[in-house]
């Protein structure tokens, strides 16, 4: 990582089962934002059950970078990608 704060990928899953797919420096503070209900307009509709995984990236951009990658993909992919972040099977910064 670069002298600055890193940025953090996170996914939540959503109680209609859509998954959401967001960027923050401090991921718990945004994930509680957005159970208070003042995260993102989508979570307030459809309201968060859980936080499926997050990952570290060197700076905002190549976080935003990410995020616009992660969002292409079907839920299910979304899901997949999640399940290997919280195994742990994929590198903190990859690159691209």
């Amino acid at each position: 990582m670069s002298g600055g704060k890193p940025w953090f990928l996170y996914l939540i899953e959503c109680t209609d089962g859509s998954i959401y797919t967001g960027i923050a420096v401090d991921v718990a503070a945004r994930y509680a934002a957005h159970l208070n209900g003042s995260g993102a307009r989508y979570t307030r509709s459809h309201p968060p059950l859980r936080l499926l995984a997050c990952e570290a990236y060197a700076d905002r951009s190549a976080a935003s970078k990410a995020e616009y990658r992660v969002k292409q993909l079907s839920p299910a992919q979304k899901r997949a990608l999640a399940a290997q972040l919280a195994a742990g099977e994929l590198a903190t910064t990859p690159a691209g």
